[in-house]
C-alpha cells in the first residue's frame, strides 16, 4: 500500500464513514483502557499497602476472566451482531474503571477486575483479536482489513495519557478519567454505528 492509499483510508476510517469510524474509535480506546490498567493498576494498589502477590492476583484475575469468556462471546458476536456487544462491554469496562478508582479495598478491586475482564471478552474478541478486523469486514467489504492496525496506537496513547494525568492529579483521577472516555466511546458505538450485516455461516 503507497502512502497516499494509507492516508486514504486512514480519513476513511477515522472520519469519512460513521461506522469505520465508531469502530476504530472504540478500538482505540478498548486498548487505550487495556494499556493504562498494566501501567496504573499496580501503582494505585500498592499505595494502599498491598503487596505484591495481591497485586499480582487481581492483575491476573483480569485477563483469565477475559480468555475464558471471549471463547463465548466471540460466537456470540456472529449471532447477534457487533455493534451491541462492542457497546455494551466498553460500558462493563467503564464501570469496572470507575470502580476501581473510587473504592479502597481488596475485594472490590477484585469485583471490579472480575467486571473488566468480562467487558474486554465483550469487546476484543469482537473486534480486535481472536476475530481480528471482523467489525472492518462487515462494515467496509473490500476495504483492505488492515486499517484495524491503526486501533493498535491505543496502548501507546493509554500509557502516555494515564501516565501524565497520574503525575498531575493522582492514579485514581487517571483510571476515572480512562473510565469516562471508556463510557463515552461505548456511547459513541451505540449512537453511531450502523447494526452490521451478520456472518451468513452463522
Amino acid at each position: 500500500m503507497d502512502t497516499l492509499g494509507f492516508w486514504q483510508i486512514f480519513r476513511r476510517t477515522s472520519f469519512g464513514d460513521r461506522n469505520l469510524f465508531a469502530a476504530s474509535q472504540a478500538g482505540l480506546v478498548n486498548n487505550l483502557n487495556d494499556g493504562m490498567s498494566w501501567g496504573i493498576f499496580p501503582l494505585l494498589f500498592a499505595s494502599f499497602g498491598l503487596g505484591v502477590e495481591r497485586i499480582g492476583t487481581l492483575k491476573a484475575v483480569y485477563p483469565v476472566v477475559w480468555g475464558v469468556l471471549q471463547t463465548v462471546t466471540g460466537p456470540l458476536s456472529d449471532r447477534w451482531g457487533r455493534k451491541g456487544l462492542i457497546a455494551a462491554g466498553m460500558w462493563v469496562q467503564a464501570v469496572a474503571l470507575c470502580l476501581t478508582a473510587a473504592t479502597h479495598s481488596y475485594r472490590w478491586w477484585l469485583v471490579a477486575s472480575v467486571l473488566l475482564g468480562v467487558g474486554t471478552a465483550m469487546v476484543y474478541p469482537t473486534f480486535d483479536c481472536v476475530r481480528l478486523r471482523c467489525v472492518p469486514s462487515d462494515l467496509a467489504g473490500a476495504l483492505p482489513k488492515r486499517l484495524s492496525v491503526l486501533a493498535r496506537h491505543g496502548y501507546a496513547i493509554g500509557a502516555l495519557l494515564a501516565g501524565i494525568i497520574t503525575d498531575l492529579v493522582g492514579a485514581a483521577y487517571a483510571i476515572a478519567a480512562i473510565g469516562a472516555l471508556t463510557f463515552a466511546s461505548g456511547t459513541i458505538v451505540a449512537l453511531v454505528m450502523d447494526r452490521p450485516r451478520q456472518n451468513p455461516s452463522s
